[in-house]
């Protein structure tokens, strides 16, 4: 939390008087997710008190975010931090309260006075180790320490900011429209596998703290985030200007390899031996003086070889880094040639058999189009057309023109036709799969749900009416009012001979779940089930469900057995938010905002695994055997594999020239044998081998 005091106009006219019982009297400073004030409590104590931006509050993802913020920074809370007084993360505006820390930031103190003096600089890096050592024992990985995240106290430096902190027991949050850190102070693990960043990462940022300290500039120094990304990753740091007598240890710290850093106490044992004594100075400011300006910048050590400065050249180098900037998210990946997920090449003579493609059949200014596999052709829909492919190069096969504008889901392969909305989505049109001709078409009620099961259209009506429809002639073939099915949404799946109505209870308290034949609409059987529930998929004859809170949080899994009327529920660790999952066997992969993608076994009632993917949102994960599949709103198609959750590959972002456009949904890829088949914002279908992710 910086409590720097920048005094100027505010951003927010509207901020509180108040948060919880202390008065805010001042504005301290202003960060990426609320401003910080001077308040008192009724005591009299001074505390510095964050308050979430208004736009923030309103935001489930960064709710949750200051939730663990909050977590975090109470857990670490001791003589290396400022002290958490209270809390109210629930607030219709969120904050936090700690106690005031008098003192400049690091970054400010270095911007003013210059680079420290090599005693400072020796107390400042113990003082930095001893935090560290503190937080680590919490179980807390800071993950972002930086210059303006040490407040320079007078019984020694301070760290706070725990804002994308990840205690050992809870789960990485990303914030939307930014990297997950910052690169002249991220570690080379932040880059390549940020899910696996450990302690190890707050002592690399602790020797880029130490350069600036030292020399007013980073290790690695450019005004793009992107060289210093690749440089972080590839080059060797700058020690130019760091006394000689810490420049080794720094090194040491600025290693590429976590497991080469030393900890907080060999830092701490390395400290004492570098000098007889400490300076006893403390960390008090320096004053400012009419010398300040004309200080002299430390003289370069001649025997010290400068970093090569990358200017502007390009950083795409041998396919080292993938930029990607998708809508206002800007992600970055380094795979180095170390990468585990290039070591699989058992698969690389297999995908030989198959060439990937890539077409354009549509205006690339359609958005992005969902495609279905059916009748053994590619099935398409994009803002105002239907199409077919071919398999196994992309060639167009037909075209069908009059598609809804708004593109909420692919067309699907039923009753030997291709079925799509047309006439802006109030009918149903049915096309023949070899040439896209119109067979027939039927208007949609919109009050209906529609889904189809097998070769029937079901319509469901808010008053409870279920009418099914073939899907070969389109004609009626029963219609009846099924008790309990007021209002209820329809649901079927792959494989499986049932379809389901599901209505909620108005308290949320209760799911009704009636199971219908699609061909008759018999009703098979109907259960009354705990929560909040909305179904995801089927296996063995168990059907499987989030669990939501008043909120719209999926809280847990549900798998519900109608012959033994058993129901089996698993908690997640940490609830999420804008759930999409899918089911694979007994295993359920759930993708939420924010990019947590996580695999829950409903036979061991545990989670296997979790990953941070870094991508905001995503599509509906698609699973085969080997493999979990997800698209990016920039058209990536990212790997996953299924038995440990490592990210295997990613295509090439797709993002074509509405990049600024915001897709309602992402279509889901479609895998069929071995081969997987996703769209991008450019408008392109594109086809990969699923066997080799590594080679995409």
């Amino acid at each position: 939390m910086a409590q720097q005091r920048n005094t100027g106009a505010g951003a927010e006219a509207e901020l509180p008087e108040y948060a919880g019982h202390y008065r805010l009297e001042s504005r301290l400073g202003s960060g990426g997710m609320g401003v910080v004030h001077l308040a008192r409590s009724a005591s009299g104590m001074k505390l510095a008190v964050k308050v979430v931006h208004a736009e923030f509050a309103r935001d489930p993802e960064f709710r949750g975010r200051f939730r663990q913020e909050v977590a975090a920074a109470r857990r670490v809370s001791g003589a290396f931090t400022a002290p958490v007084v209270d809390a109210d993360p629930e607030a219709g505006r969120p904050w936090m309260a700690t106690l005031f820390i008098p003192g400049p930031t690091l970054a400010d103190e270095v911007k003013r006075n210059g680079p420290m003096e090599p005693g400072r600089l020796r107390l400042l890096m113990a003082g930095l180790a001893e935090a560290l050592r503190d937080i680590h024992r919490a179980g807390v990985v800071h993950r972002d320490l930086k210059p303006s995240n040490v407040l320079l106290a007078e019984d020694g430096p301070k760290v706070i900011d725990f804002g994308i902190s990840r205690p050992d027991d809870s789960e990485l949050r990303t914030e939307t429209g930014k990297l997950i850190g910052t690169p002249p102070f991220m570690a080379p693990e932040q880059f390549r596998r940020p899910r696996e960043v450990g302690p190890a990462a707050d002592v690399f940022a602790l020797g880029s703290v130490i350069v600036h300290a030292a020399t007013g500039r980073g290790p690695f120094d450019s005004d793009s985030p992107y060289v210093v990304a690749y440089q972080v990753v590839h080059d060797e740091p700058d020690l130019t200007g760091v006394p000689d007598e810490l420049a080794p240890l720094v090194l040491r710290c600025l290693a590429k390899g976590p497991e080469d850093r030393p900890t907080p106490d060999e830092l701490m044992r390395e400290l004492r031996s570098v000098a007889a004594s400490y300076d006893t100075q403390t960390f008090i400011p320096a004053q400012r003086t009419g010398e300040t300006a004309e200080r002299k910048p430390p003289a370069r050590n001649p025997e010290r070889k400068p970093r090569k400065h990358l200017g502007k050249r390009s950083v795409l180098m041998g396919g080292a880094l993938v930029l990607v900037m998708s809508g206002a998210f800007a992600s970055v990946r380094l795979a180095g040639p170390g990468d585990e997920s290039h070591r699989e090449t058992h698969a690389k003579t297999a995908a030989a058999a198959f060439v990937g493609w890539e077409a354009k059949p549509a205006s690339a200014s359609g958005g992005m189009p969902h495609c279905s596999y059916g009748l053994k052709v590619l099935l398409c829909a994009q803002s105002g057309v239907v199409f077919g492919l071919d398999m196994s190069d992309g060639s167009l096969l037909w075209r069908h023109s009059g598609a809804a504008q708004t593109v909420s889901g692919p067309p699907v392969a039923s009753g030997g036709l291709v079925h799509a909305y047309v006439d802006g989505g109030r009918r149903l049109a049915a096309l023949d799969p070899a040439s896209g001709a119109e067979a027939w078409r039927r208007t949609v009620p919109t009050r209906s749900s529609a889904r189809y099961a097998g070769g029937v259209l079901l319509l469901g009506d808010v008053d409870g009416t279920v009418t099914g429809v073939d899907s070969a002639s389109g004609d009626t073939k029963w219609s009846r009012r099924i008790p309990g099915t007021e209002g209820a949404a329809l649901a079927s799946f792959a494989g499986d001979p049932l379809a389901y109505a599901t209505s909620e209870s108005h308290d949320g308290a209760q799911t009704r779940i009636t199971a219908l034949e699609p061909d008759t609409g018999e009703v098979r059987w109907d259960a009354r089930l705990s929560g909040k529930l909305e179904p995801i998929g089927v296996h063995d004859g168990s059907v499987y469900f989030l669990s939501t809170d008043l909120d719209g949080n999926t809280t847990a899994v549900v798998r519900y057995d109608p012959q033994s009327a058993a129901s089996t529920r698993v908690p997640l660790p940490v609830s999420r938010y804008d759930v999409h999952a899918t089911v694979r066997g007994n295993v359920v992969y759930l993708l939420a905002m924010g990019g947590s993608l996580e695999a829950i076994d409903m036979r061991a009632r545990k989670r296997l695994w979790s990953l941070e993917t870094s991508v905001t949102r995503a599509s509906t994960p698609v699973a085969d055997a080997r493999h979990v599949y997800v698209t990016a709103p920039d058209g990536r198609l990212l790997a996953v594999r299924a038995r440990d959750g490592r990210l295997l590959g990613q295509t090439p972002p797709r993002l074509g020239t509405r990049s600024d456009k915001v897709v309602a949904a992402l279509p889901r890829p479609v895998v069929v044998d071995g081969r997987v088949y996703a769209a991008a914002p450019d408008g392109s279908v594109f086809a990969v081998d699923g066997r080799n992710p590594s080679g995409w």
